[in-house]
């Protein structure tokens, strides 16, 4: 393994952690059992703008999370694919060069897919509720703390996020 696939795993290990970490802050406050839920964890959904390894990082960090969390297995599943699925986005978007645009798939991944999965998995009603208390929290969540680390994270982007080894 060279020294590059190495760092990307060590990366991805990281967020991974910090992803796991960060919800069970997020649920010790109580921020993340009501209609509309803040996981501070979600905030790290910008990062793929920054690194690749962040797409396997927050998918495994969110799958440990849900598991450890005590999550119905269907949110195991959608919810752990719906932060790949825009965790992937955000990677493609970052080609764009705007970090003003890493939050939109976060933010509409989760707002389309969790819904129908607090519906079927928890038979959480009404669904449009779903959908506005869904977005409202990945409003809070990625546009806003996730923005905010985007631009502390830019200032300091290639002290952290080396491309060459």
């Amino acid at each position: 393994m060279n020294k590059k696939n190495i760092y990307l795993l060590t990366q991805a290990a990281m967020i991974a952690a910090l992803y796991v970490v960060l919800t069970f802050i997020a649920n010790a406050f109580g921020l993340a059992n009501y209609s509309v839920q803040v996981r501070f964890s979600e905030a790290l959904t910008i990062l793929p703008f920054f690194t690749p390894a962040a797409i396997p990082g927050l998918f495994i960090g969110c799958l440990i999370s849900n598991i450890l969390t005590g999550c119905a297995i269907p949110d195991i599943i959608f919810g752990s694919l719906a932060t790949l699925i825009a965790a992937f986005g955000t990677w493609k978007l970052r080609g764009i060069g705007n970090v003003f645009l890493s939050p939109l798939p976060p933010i509409l991944a989760n707002t389309i897919i969790v819904p129908f999965v607090l519906r079927y998995a928890y038979g959480i009603r009404p669904l449009w509720l779903s959908f506005l208390t869904v977005g409202a929290g990945e409003i809070i969540s990625c546009g806003i703390l996730g923005l905010l680390l985007a631009f502390t994270l830019n200032k300091y982007r290639s002290q952290i996020f080396r491309e060459s080894f």
